[in-house]
């Protein structure tokens, strides 16, 4: 899906300093665990794919990995080098993967599967350059997006924000539940394909959730929310304020839960 990708990519640059800030921190609880299901260990030669800031890259490289990681966007190339000195990190487009077939013992993605046009694709892309017997990891949101992924959603909701013609829906959201993520694996060929459920808790300060968040423009939620005259980010920032109360710790912090899918097989 050429539009869809497309859009990505424009949706994407520039972007990393305020995704490391903000969402990106979500994401780091599904490290270790993305990690466990893909058997990485020391000497194991690993695959990242969307690392980010390279916040699993990171992860890898401690626990004695040989690590090799691509991402869409440039700057977040360049932030994931910086987190990961010595990092081996490209520049490289799903579902293009720049390494030989067998290359690699696993291969983990947290988060990226749900941001390409051709899912399956890319994962039979992935399934390429492992090893016989190496391992597939991957991570998505649990669809709809509800808690911590969907409160600004839910605000522009509230206030009447209608999701624009042409802003498209991620062609993954029918994947999003844990039947139909492990079908999807299991179509691209990979064995032994199973799905569990992860949640967790984010702690944030809600105003610092809403700046690098909503107003960051960080995700298809925040380019809406950017064509919107003052008027209406203020009434979507008046519901915004009531939902997350919901979530408040009492020390001035929300903490906000999160619903992921984990996904995984063998070539």
């Amino acid at each position: 899906m050429k539009d869809f990708d497309a859009y990505e990519r424009d949706l994407w640059d520039g972007r990393a300093p305020a995704y490391e800030r903000g969402f990106a921190q979500l994401t780091r609880y599904t490290v270790d665990p993305l990690l466990d299901a893909a058997g990485v260990g020391a000497g194991s030669r690993v695959l990242d794919v969307g690392t980010g800031p390279g916040f699993v890259a990171a992860g890898a490289v401690s626990r004695g990995a040989e690590v090799s990681a691509i991402d869409a966007e440039p700057g977040m190339v360049e932030t994931a080098r910086r987190n990961v000195p010595g990092l081996d990190a490209r520049v490289a487009v799903l579902p293009g993967v720049p390494f030989a077939d067998g290359t690699f013992d696993g291969v983990v993605g947290n988060f990226v599967i749900n941001h390409v046009g051709e899912p399956e694709v890319a994962l039979e892309e992935l399934r390429r350059v492992l090893r016989p017997g190496g391992r597939l990891a991957v991570t998505c949101w649990r669809m709809p997006g509800s808690g911590a992924l969907g409160i600004v959603r839910e605000a522009m909701d509230e206030a009447g924000v209608a999701w624009p013609d042409d802003v498209p829906v991620s062609p993954f959201m029918e994947y999003g539940e844990p039947a139909a993520f492990g079908r999807l694996v299991a179509a691209a060929g990979f064995e032994d394909a199973g799905v569990e459920e992860v949640t967790w808790e984010h702690a944030a300060d809600p105003e610092e959730w809403w700046e690098s968040g909503a107003l960051a423009r960080v995700g298809s939620n925040g380019v809406i929310l950017a064509r919107q005259g003052p008027e209406v980010v203020a009434e979507v920032k008046a519901r915004y304020d009531e939902i997350i109360g919901r979530y408040a710790a009492g020390d001035g912090t929300v903490r906000l839960p999160a619903f992921a899918l984990l996904a995984s097989g063998t070539r």
